[in-house]
């Protein structure tokens, strides 16, 4: 059975978890939080690609609206 390539990857081919990349608290006030389909995706790489860094940048974040 030949290996099943899927999930996210770093550029050095090693796997992401989405499950275990920080979520800064911008995201959580964000109205992308918790989004689905490609916004996930997107939200879930953005936040990889800046694991580590002191500040961190979102040029989508939307602030959520008021209920």
């Amino acid at each position: 059975m030949p290996d099943e390539i899927s999930g996210f990857y770093n550029d050095d081919g090693s796997k992401i978890d989405p499950e275990l990349v920080p979520k800064p608290t911008l995201c959580l006030t964000c109205g992308k939080d918790n989004a689905g389909g490609m916004e996930k995706i997107l939200c879930t790489l953005t936040r990889s690609d800046q694991s580590g860094e002191k500040n961190f940048k979102c040029h989508a974040f939307e602030p959520k609206l008021p209920d």
